[in-house]
């Protein structure tokens, strides 16, 4: 059986790094915890590291997270549709949008709930995903000051999500103009500049950041550790948070090249056959996990770096274990780390059991 676990003192590790790191800085941030795909495990875990703001992307892990903790503040980290308007008031404190009518449907459904929602508008610097374009700023921000029960908690930018674009001092800068802009103009303070999400944090290790910038959201460099500018681990940090753990269902020598007519598989490859190969045995082991639950083996990394990906069908992994000096065995475990997508994509498979350790 597959399990995948999370493990407690790396993250632990992580998480004081990071704290430490905008302490220093004098910023404030919120971890990203849509991975965890609302798992109550791993959220209690992480839920109980600290009283920061944490951020999400799906309604039903904010509802999650509120029946654990009740009293952590909440922000839903994209444009709310229509349909969840009433819940995102009631479960999200902060949430982040583009659309004057959005919000415009926020005011009405948080005055029927006397509250006051407050929102975070997303600002277009480049990679095209969500965004108002700038020469729309100054008319939005009217429009949105007139709105009863809506408060404008911040302005944020998203950069590395979509188009690749990276963020830069220049960029930075211009969020910040923009914030100052709006504060002259319409004589309102505007309380938090997010930044970026973790491809920011290298930039703020080197010094780079400008001091505008006083909110940061964190997932993947939390759990990976991860350099998004050299694809690397940041110094310091752990990347062995999550592992998957497999066990083999099958171990047994055949020819490395398969015989028969060919088509395409159901994943739509065709293989292509090295004739240099023909005489070539492989010992393979098979194991118990598939595409269905991890999307690609391009995301893992076995530890065993003796072991070699042949391919994957929708629930099972073949690897060729010809060059290993370990002596594995049928329902022996073999293990991987996994990058950001992968580890997102087990942690939304039903059926890979979760474990802390």
């Amino acid at each position: 059986m597959a399990y995948f676990t999370l493990n407690k003192a790396s993250l632990v590790h992580n998480y004081q790094f990071l704290k430490d790191l905008f302490d220093s800085h004098q910023v404030e941030w919120a971890p990203v915890l849509k991975m965890l795909c609302g798992n109550e495990l791993f959220l209690e875990f992480v839920l109980s590291l600290g009283d920061e703001q944490v951020c999400d992307a799906r309604l039903t892990n904010l509802k999650t997270i509120r029946k654990i903790k009740p009293e952590v503040g909440t922000i839903y980290i994209k444009p709310p549709s229509k349909h969840i308007i009433k819940d995102i008031v009631t479960f999200a404190d902060v949430s982040f949008n583009t659309e004057f009518t959005t919000i415009k449907w926020l005011s009405e459904e948080a005055k029927r709930q006397n509250k006051v929602h407050r929102v975070v508008i997303m600002i277009e610097l480049g990679d095209l995903r969500e965004g108002i374009m700038g020469d729309h700023l100054m008319d939005f921000y009217k429009a949105i000051f007139e709105l009863p029960n809506i408060q404008v908690a911040g302005i944020g930018t998203n950069l590395n999500c979509l188009s690749g674009v990276m963020p830069s001092k220049d960029k930075l800068i211009q969020l910040c103009l923009y914030e100052q802009l709006i504060e002259a103009k319409f004589d309102q303070k505007i309380d938090g500049v997010s930044g970026g999400s973790s491809v920011m944090v290298p930039l703020l290790l080197k010094g780079i950041v400008p001091k505008g910038i006083n909110h940061f959201r964190v997932g993947e460099t939390l759990f990976f550790g991860s350099d998004l500018f050299e694809n690397t681990t940041i110094e310091g940090m752990k990347d062995d948070v999550f592992t998957l753990h497999c066990e083999i269902i099958e171990i047994t020598e055949k020819p490395s090249v398969p015989y028969g007519e060919l088509e395409k598989n159901p994943s739509g490859d065709m293989f292509e056959v090295d004739e240099s190969k023909w005489t070539e045995i492989q010992k393979r082991a098979i194991l118990d996990v598939g595409l269905l639950d991890v999307s690609k083996i391009d995301f893992l990394r076995c530890l065993d770096e003796s072991v070699n990906f042949v391919g994957a069908s929708s629930d099972m992994l073949v690897l060729d274990i010809s060059q290993t000096e370990i002596d594995y065995k049928i329902g022996d475990i073999i293990s991987f780390r996994t990058d950001y997508m992968g580890a997102l994509r087990i942690m939304n498979s039903e059926y890979i059991e979760k474990r802390l350790i």
